[in-house]
């Protein structure tokens, strides 16, 4: 997966934006406002940071030498995945699903009816 492939699928999904809040280098994508996915620009070894279930984090980084604790990010829930070919999209895409879904569960009952008409 590259980076266009990985940004056409982030903001496939309902309730997404595309953000700099770190500057121009850094693509966050937030649903609702939080945060679900994000990656360098300016990186040669193109990746992106997801959140993960702490328990599936560990067994992801243990699984797959491109699957890292989440770089300067909150380790326990948080991986960096290393979009090097390594993995199939199929699985990227899956863990992307994951971090959009664990960030929509934790929204607010107001937020998540936004979402709900949004789909």
């Amino acid at each position: 997966m590259n980076l266009e492939q990985l940004r056409d699928f982030c903001l496939a999904k309902p309730g997404v934006e595309e953000t700099f809040p770190f500057g121009p280098e850094t693509l966050v994508f937030k649903v609702m406002g939080k945060m679900f996915a994000l990656t360098g620009l300016d990186s040669i070894d193109p990746s992106v940071n997801l959140k993960c279930d702490p328990e599936k984090a560990i067994l992801l980084r243990e699984t797959y030498p491109c699957v890292l604790p989440g770089y300067h990010m909150n380790k326990q829930n948080w991986n960096t995945v290393m979009l090097d070919g390594s993995v199939a999209d199929i699985l990227v895409r899956e863990w992307i699903d994951d971090s959009y879904r664990l960030v929509c569960d934790s929204l607010t009952k107001k937020l998540k009816a936004e979402l709900a008409e949004m789909s």
